[in-house]
C-alpha cells in the first residue's frame, strides 16, 4: 500500500514528567541545512513544511566533547541512510530490457 507524503509530530505532556515529542518525516518535501550562526554557534536543521527541528550545541553555549560526540553519530546515521536508500533504490530499479536481453542471449550462446 503506497501513502501519500507527510510529516507526523507527536507530541506528550505528563505532569512531573519531561515533555516528550516525536517528529517522523516521510515526505521527500524535505529541506537540509547546516551553518555557524554569528556567534559562533552550530546547528544543523531539518525542515518540511509541517515542521522544523534544529539540533545546535549543548545548552546553546561553546562546542563541547560532547557536542563533537552527538555530530559524529548523526553524521555516522546519515551516512548508513544514504547506503541504505542507494542500495534499496538500486534494487528497485527495473532491468533494462536491452541488458537482459543481452544477458539471457549470451546464456543461450554459452550453453
Amino acid at each position: 500500500m503506497e501513502r501519500d507524503p507527510y510529516t507526523y509530530v507527536t507530541m506528550s505532556i505528563a505532569p512531573g514528567a519531561p515533555a516528550y515529542l516525536a517528529v517522523s518525516f516521510h515526505t521527500p518535501d524535505l529541506r537540509v541545512g547546516a551553518s555557524v550562526l554569528d556567534s559562533g554557534r552550530p546547528y544543523l536543521s531539518i525542515r518540511s513544511r509541517e515542521a522544523d527541528i534544529t539540533v545546535s550545541t549543548s545548552g546553546a553555549g561553546p562546542v563541547t566533547l560532547a557536542d563533537v560526540d552527538i555530530a559524529q553519530q548523526i553524521f555516522n546515521a546519515a551516512a548508513r541512510y544514504l547506503a541504505d536508500c542507494e542500495h534499496l533504490h538500486n534494487e528497485q530499479q527495473p532491468v533494462d530490457s536491452d541488458q537482459a536481453n543481452a544477458s539471457s542471449s549470451g546464456d543461450e550462446a554459452a550453453a
